[in-house]
């Protein structure tokens, strides 16, 4: 009878290391999702807070527009770049809808500044901006 009994605990001593290998190996993929959506709040925050610095050169660029033109266009273009940045590393609908509308407040900025508006509406730009920033605060 000892050795009918035997294989039993051999088996479940198997079934509990296999058991516990799985949930870790669960763990630490769950560990490592976490840490790359945290990493990519991160990015995101972080162009978020560059965008930001970014408009307010734009606003400073259109109140010296006339000393420097080419400061605007650098400060358009910062901001697109960063957009393209940031839109490329995000899978999360809030921040491309928020992405999607800065770029377009940008391209129509750009566009009017383009057409000689000498002091274009900023306004949609910091707007959309603000929308950014909240959606990429975690």
């Amino acid at each position: 009878m000892t050795t009918a009994a035997s294989p039993r605990p051999h088996r479940r001593h198997r079934t509990l290391i296999a058991a516990a290998t799985a949930a870790a190996a669960l763990g630490l993929a769950l560990t490592a999702t976490g840490c790359a959506a945290v990493d990519k709040a991160l990015d995101c925050v972080q162009t978020a807070d560059s965008i930001a610095d970014s408009v307010t050169d734009l606003q400073q660029a259109v109140r010296n527009a006339a000393n420097d033109p080419t400061q605007t266009q650098e400060s358009l273009t910062a901001i697109e770049n960063d957009l393209d940045s940031i839109g490329d590393r995000s899978d999360n609908a809030d921040v491309n809808k928020a992405v999607d509308h800065l770029q377009a407040a940008v391209a129509n900025v750009r566009t009017a500044i383009e057409n000689g508006d000498e002091t274009p509406d900023l306004s949609p730009v910091t707007d959309a901006a603000g929308e950014l920033t909240k959606v990429c605060t975690p």
